[in-house]
């Protein structure tokens, strides 16, 4: 069977914690552990590493009965022998657990978990680690206000994808604060421009990304109204076909210590392609991503299947 890594995750006092456990697939071994003088001897060597003789005289049983019983827990896959001591002139084998903790699959039904907060592992945790914090994102995902607003008095209409992102998130981030979303004008009014940020809507829709515009490696030129080119810096290339978006990221320039992200397109059709593009096909998008403090890419959203919805992406740079 592949070697799969498995883990208990528990919860005391609303805080996680996990360790690695011992997964027992054939519960006819799990037999050998039942007994009290065998579970007696797993519980001090949950403690530390120790040998026969010492468990012997702790519990006050025969060193015959303690090899005995560390012998069948061996067997079982649940002990091991760690360490050779000379005692006495003797050699002592020092026993410790293999695991911390152990579960028993008697198959039947499984519920799918989402990624653990403790996942590191991947591009996606690398990319949004500037957000990040032991574990807990740390910032607020801001969208346009759906009222006229701004110096155009344009309504904005992908605050529903501020859902899907943080969804999204949620497989690899808690979320440390009960509000994670803000209006682009709560962020303008509590003046929050020095915090970490992920930006939803081009400059028309979202005031904030209007104001950061000008910093990033990919944006929107502002010479001609409704402001819908993108412009690489990587390239010197401009982009104002349908569905295409941005994705960027850049140190805060309100605050250097803090991070900016921004998914938005040069319509909603291109807000909503940034946002599948990291969402469903992040590992295509963050496959050259190398921890740059400025970094962005130009995707286009592909309707394959005809029902007009999009369904593929194109990494135009």
């Amino acid at each position: 069977m592949e070697n799969i890594s498995t883990y208990l995750l528990k919860e005391v006092d609303k805080r996680k914690f996990i360790k690695p456990i011992k997964l027992i697939e054939e519960p006819e071994k799990f037999r050998k552990i039942l007994g009290e003088t065998k579970w007696k001897i797993l519980k001090l060597l949950a403690e530390r590493p120790r040998h026969a003789t010492e468990i012997a005289k702790i519990l006050k049983e025969s060193v015959q009965k303690v090899h005995y019983n560390l012998k069948e827990l061996e067997k079982a896959g649940i002990v091991g022998v760690v360490e050779k001591r000379e005692i006495r002139g003797a050699t002592a084998k020092v026993y410790a657990l293999r695991e911390n903790a152990f579960a028993i699959d008697l198959g039947g039904k499984e519920t799918p978990f989402a990624q653990p907060v403790f996942s590191k592992d991947n591009k996606v945790y690398e990319f949004f680690s500037p957000l990040i914090s032991h574990g807990k994102f740390k910032g607020f995902i801001v969208v346009g206000s759906p009222d006229p607003h701004g110096p155009y008095q344009v309504r904005a209409r992908d605050l529903h994808y501020a859902i899907e992102l943080a969804f999204w998130l949620g497989n690899y981030t808690e979320f440390s604060r009960e509000e994670i979303t803000k209006l682009d004008v709560e962020i303008r009014a509590e003046r929050l421009f020095g915090e970490n940020l992920v930006l939803i809507g081009g400059v028309l829709t979202n005031v904030i990304t209007a104001e950061i515009n000008k910093f990033l490696p990919v944006r929107f030129s502002e010479s001609h109204f409704p402001f819908r080119k993108i412009i690489s810096e990587f390239t010197g290339n401009e982009y104002e076909e349908e569905k295409t978006g941005i994705i960027a990221k850049i140190p805060n320039p309100f605050c250097k210590e803090k991070y900016i992200i921004v998914l938005a397109g040069t319509r909603y059709g291109g807000t909503k392609a940034s946002i599948i593009a990291l969402t469903r096909f992040h590992e295509k998008v963050l496959k050259d991503y190398e921890g740059e403090e400025v970094w962005g890419r130009v995707v286009k959203g592909l309707d394959m299947d005809g029902d007009g919805k999009i369904d593929k992406i194109e990494i135009i740079e």
